[in-house]
């Protein structure tokens, strides 16, 4: 770690270890939740509009959640100058609004387990991004090595797809994949970010401006949520409380401690997607495709870390 970060709580290995596992868990449990919410309350993969509001309400509700924790803990609702909204709007549209509305309706598209490894491409991402915009976060000829297994990891779940289909599905893993290029930038903007804005409240403003967004422009385009029951509000808030919990400690992490340093963890959301998957999902299933990938993955993990002792 650099010296600027070694005295700080939040930049003790252990818990830059836990709180970036448990945010990893928590996003791993979204794909099999997510999944669940769409069959509750009866949204079918056609049904573009509805899923984005059901995403919408989803950050807003996370939005809320954090802001509401945020004031009492700060004692007092933090205001934002007009410079510094622009910045949180700068990063509501592209972390919460681009990267989930192109993420959830790939999701609709493609497996779970699909969907979570893809995204560890994120990781990969952030990293090579990190390195060309921070001069302390430079990548290392190890690095890129991990970085290129893990992209032929991610390659062997897009690939049995396009033999099948003839192309590549565009609306599934292709979406996953833009999603997660938005996902990957945005880390840097937080990272640059936080260093004005208070990493709890840049979380909590850019989700609830982002999912309130996205909940206008879906029901003006005919998105609509109809079956509403118990089950399907209990989902809802469990994947509004994951975001909540997910998202602010890691934009804390982020902001006292390099970008790489966290943004390795991502490979391990890959993991726990595709076990939670098919733990929870009916139709997921390990197959061949999905353990080399998995393997690949989880090698390009001990490359990256390696390098960075």
């Amino acid at each position: 770690m650099n010296k600027e970060h070694s005295d700080n709580f939040f930049s003790k290995p252990l818990v830059v270890c836990m709180g970036a596992l448990i945010a990893c868990i928590l996003w791993g449990s979204a794909f099999p939740s997510i999944k669940i919410g769409y069959a509750t309350f009866n949204i079918s993969s056609s049904d573009t509009f509805s899923q984005l509001l059901f995403a919408g309400i989803r950050f807003f509700l996370a939005g809320i959640l954090i802001i509401a924790y945020a004031s009492i803990s700060n004692k007092g609702l933090l205001k934002l100058s007009k410079n510094q909204t622009k910045k949180v709007f700068k990063l509501s549209c592209l972390q919460t609004i681009m990267q989930y509305v192109f993420f959830y309706m790939g999701l609709a598209n493609a497996s779970g387990s699909n969907s979570s490894i893809i995204t560890a491409a994120g990781a990969f991402l952030t990293i090579i991004l990190s390195s060309i915009c921070f001069k302390t976060d430079k990548i290392t000829i190890q690095k890129l090595i991990g970085c290129i297994v893990g992209f032929v990891g991610v390659l062997f779940i897009i690939i049995p797809s396009a033999k099948l289909s003839g192309i590549v599905n565009l609306k599934g893993e292709g979406f996953i994949l833009i999603s997660t290029l938005s996902g990957a930038y945005s880390a840097i903007m937080i990272k640059n970010y936080s260093k004005e804005i208070n990493p709890v409240f840049l979380c909590g403003y850019q989700f609830l401006f982002g999912g309130l967004i996205i909940i206008l422009a879906s029901l003006a385009l005919g998105g609509h949520i109809s079956n509403w029951s118990l089950n399907g509000i209990a989902v809802l808030l469990y994947l509004a409380f994951l975001s909540a919990i997910a998202y602010t400690l890691w934009t804390v992490l982020i902001k006292h401690n390099p970008v790489s340093h966290v943004s390795v963890f991502q490979f391990t959301v890959p993991i726990f997607g595709v076990i939670l998957s098919s733990l929870f999902l009916a139709n997921e299933n390990i197959n061949k495709f999905t353990i080399i990938a998995l393997t690949l993955v989880s090698l390009g993990i001990i490359l990256v870390n390696k390098s960075k002792k």
